[in-house]
């Protein structure tokens, strides 16, 4: 597993920086230490539902028009766990202490933000469909272990719900989920998504890789949660225009990228996450997402 779990430091750096230093620019100091914030603010059931103020009724899959809605929050977690000396500052970014972690959800239920899931997402896109107030979409990619037995739990504690992208060659093994944990996931009410097979780069997919990288894993997932798996997030966040139509045949409804542009003519398989480094206090957190959305 140590190449697996390599790869998933591999997003170009420059891209990070892009984000990290345009949202927050007080996050430059990986050493930052992260403090709760005070907040009066009581969240509401997630079965409160209120208009957006911008989604409009009747959207029906038109991009011009679904590119003019405003977007969610969608935040990207990886490995919950403390740092280690060894961690680089490229693998810091990505890593999200475990007491950070904690008080950057207790910031989001305090403000009042409601977890939402892909199916009310894509409604909201293309028919105008009402969300929560204050909605924001947790998602958490590559099936390590850490996302069930420390993020879940804290997401239970404000009855939040996420999205796992599941890459499924690490099922099973040391430091990642199991099948059963997988289920467990799902059986709870979170969404399973495919992450590929071995996380490998969609854009340098030939010949049969879209059978081993997204065909298998689907099925697979699928047979696990009993669940059809309707969307996907692209390895590394990068996408090309000619992966597009390969997971529109496969039957998905939408998949999830970083920091670049969404597609004008296929949002829904272009929607943007941003990731939350381990760096941020929840004030900085709370900050990047009023700036990024």
């Amino acid at each position: 597993m140590h190449i697996v779990r390599k790869r998933i430091f591999f997003l170009p750096a420059i891209v990070f920086s892009i984000f990290l230093f345009s949202s927050v620019g007080s996050c430059k100091n990986k050493s930052a230490t992260v403090k709760g914030i005070p907040d009066n603010q009581t969240a509401k059931p997630d079965s409160t539902l209120e208009q957006v103020d911008s989604a409009q009724p009747g959207i029906k899959n038109d991009a011009a028009a679904i590119l003019k809605t405003k977007q969610i929050p969608i935040l990207c977690y990886h490995q919950i766990r403390d740092w280690r000396p060894t961690d680089s500052k490229m693998a810091m970014a990505y890593i999200v202490p475990v007491n950070a972690f904690s008080q950057q959800i207790k910031m989001l239920a305090d403000s009042g933000y409601h977890t939402i899931l892909p199916d009310q997402l894509y409604n909201y896109l293309t028919n105008g469909s009402p969300l929560p107030a204050k909605p924001v979409m947790l998602t958490f990619d590559d099936t390590d272990l850490d996302q069930f037995t420390i993020g879940e739990p804290e997401l239970k504690k404000y009855g939040f719900k996420g999205v796992f992208f599941i890459m499924t060659v690490s099922l099973g093994r040391p430091h990642y989920m199991s099948k059963e944990q997988v289920k467990t996931l799902s059986d709870e009410g979170h969404v399973i998504g495919s992450h590929t097979w071995d996380h490998h780069n969609v854009k340098k997919y030939a010949g049969n890789d879209w059978v081993t990288q997204i065909d298998k894993p689907t099925k697979q997932l699928e047979a696990i949660t009993g669940k059809p798996v309707n969307y996907f997030a692209y390895p590394f966040g990068l996408w090309n225009k000619e992966a597009i139509p390969e997971l529109k045949k496969r039957g998905f409804k939408a998949a999830f990228q970083l920091y670049a542009k969404r597609d004008e003519q296929d949002p829904l398989f272009t929607i943007q996450r941003i990731i939350v480094p381990g760096s941020w206090t929840p004030a900085q957190l709370n900050k990047a997402i009023k700036n990024s959305f």
